[in-house]
């Protein structure tokens, strides 16, 4: 009789895979404690003795939190598979003949429809027993949908979720920038002002009110200034009007970044710094688990967009 070989034999284990993923996405020990329902030096020592494991620095500890090294990438991309092939594996071992779990799933920016079907492609290889349809006729107002039963998992950006009927839960963050052709009088700046934008056509899509609600303050605090809109129905078509010098287009990092290799476009961040646009997962509590199965897959899968310039 042949000799079996012995499986693989790892050195890091399912929960220090828990606690890498929880520090990518909360940035601190303290949030990813509150998350893992640990206390923060626990989660410091788990973190420690990962590297140790590995023999290689997860995270750099900057001022603005954890920052996840190449090493620390490579982990987070592959841990989030694993912990749902293990999790799905477990659930098929535990009920084989438990129907398919059918999710509604709805994105309150139409930026998310660029990345998202890619997404949910490579997650129906992994969860064969989670069937996922778009219901896109909900983007403009996805809570309300929630609400009434009329879709299941909404990924959210700015609208505010009633937490005594609905779940929520953050998953990554994108950075909004300020895109305009090379030849434009603000493209020799450094970085734009407040003024910059009350003085130049903003180039934006059909952006929700909650979207619009949310920019404003983050930009302008209290003030409500007399802004130029022009609201275009396709990324193409902002993106040529700023190329040709009419105005400033308003995007998301992972639409602008395919488009800034020609030299004919430039991306600017404000004088305050980045724009980072928070993205949040909602779901009815009757679909829970999918919806933090499909939560963690996401947390990997989600684009990584540009540095601007």
């Amino acid at each position: 009789m042949e000799d079996i070989a012995s499986p693989p034999n790892p050195r890091l284990d399912v929960r220090d895979l828990r606690v890498v993923l929880a520090l990518a996405s909360a940035g601190t020990t303290a949030r990813a404690a509150a998350v893992l329902h640990l206390t923060q030096p626990a989660v410091s020592r788990a973190l420690l003795a990962a590297e140790d494991k590995l023999g290689a620095r997860l995270f750099d500890r900057t001022p603005r939190g954890l920052v996840p090294t190449e090493a620390g990438q490579q982990l987070v991309s592959g841990a989030a598979r694993l912990l749902v092939e293990l999790g799905d594996l477990e659930h098929r071992v535990r009920a084989p003949a438990v129907p398919p779990i059918r999710i509604r799933l709805v994105c309150e920016c139409y930026t998310a429809y660029h990345w998202l079907p890619s997404a949910l492609v490579s997650l129906r290889r992994s969860l064969p027993g989670l069937e996922l349809s778009l219901v896109v006729e909900h983007t403009r107002a996805p809570v309300p949908a929630l609400a009434a039963g009329d879709i299941d998992v909404a990924l959210v950006t700015s609208s505010s979720v009633p937490r005594a009927r609905l779940e929520e839960r953050q998953i990554f963050s994108d950075e909004v920038a300020f895109i305009m052709s090379a030849s434009h009088p603000l493209a020799s700046r450094e970085a734009l002002t407040r003024e910059d934008l009350r003085a130049n056509t903003l180039l934006t899509g059909q952006t929700p009110p909650a979207e619009a609600q949310w920019f404003m303050t983050r930009v302008f605090g209290r003030e409500r200034p007399r802004l130029r809109f022009e609201q275009l129905p396709l990324t193409e078509a902002i993106l040529d009007v700023a190329r040709a010098g009419m105005g400033v287009a308003v995007l998301s990092e992972w639409i602008a970044s395919p488009h800034l290799g020609k030299g004919d476009l430039v991306a600017k961040r404000l004088t305050s710094g980045p724009l980072r646009r928070p993205w949040r997962i909602a779901w009815r509590r009757e679909v829970r688990d999918a919806a933090l199965r499909l939560a963690t897959a996401l947390e990997s899968t989600a684009p990584r967009g540009l540095s601007a310039a």
